[in-house]
């Protein structure tokens, strides 16, 4: 890293590099809840691992690097959405929502992906993803 870097960039950039390694592992666990968005420049299908919570129909989660991520940047360009879920997909529709409390909300997520999520973040913004059907 350059000596200018700040600590925020520095963050981002390790966590994107761990990512890039054990985010193709996670995609392969049945069980891992994975977020499908529409690529906004290709229109490819991109597949994340997320953590978080279904609740009721919807699924709740905090993206890490907010505006940065790019699955929340292929949201904002198509909300339609996938979502596997102990090993089930559903279709829905996301929703950003940068007035909700994102630190309050990680505290009823899961305590592992919460975690990580405030160990690695930077700017973070909640997401719920309302489940057709």
């Amino acid at each position: 890293m350059t000596p200018g870097t700040s600590h925020a960039e520095r963050k981002y950039r390790s966590a994107t590099a761990f990512q890039r390694r054990i985010n193709p592992v996670l995609r392969r666990l049945p069980l891992q809840p994975l977020l499908e968005t529409t690529g906004r420049v290709s229109g490819l299908p991109r597949r994340t691992p997320v953590g978080g919570r279904r609740v009721g129909n919807s699924f709740w989660l905090v993206s890490e690097f907010g505006e940065r991520s790019q699955y929340v940047r292929n949201i904002r360009a198509d909300p339609r959405v996938r979502m596997r879920i102990r090993g089930r997909w559903h279709t829905g529709t996301a929703h950003l929502l940068p007035d909700d409390a994102p630190v309050a909300r990680l505290r009823a997520l899961p305590r592992l992906n919460s975690a990580a999520v405030r160990a690695f973040g930077a700017g973070l913004l909640t997401v719920r993803v309302d489940l057709d059907g």
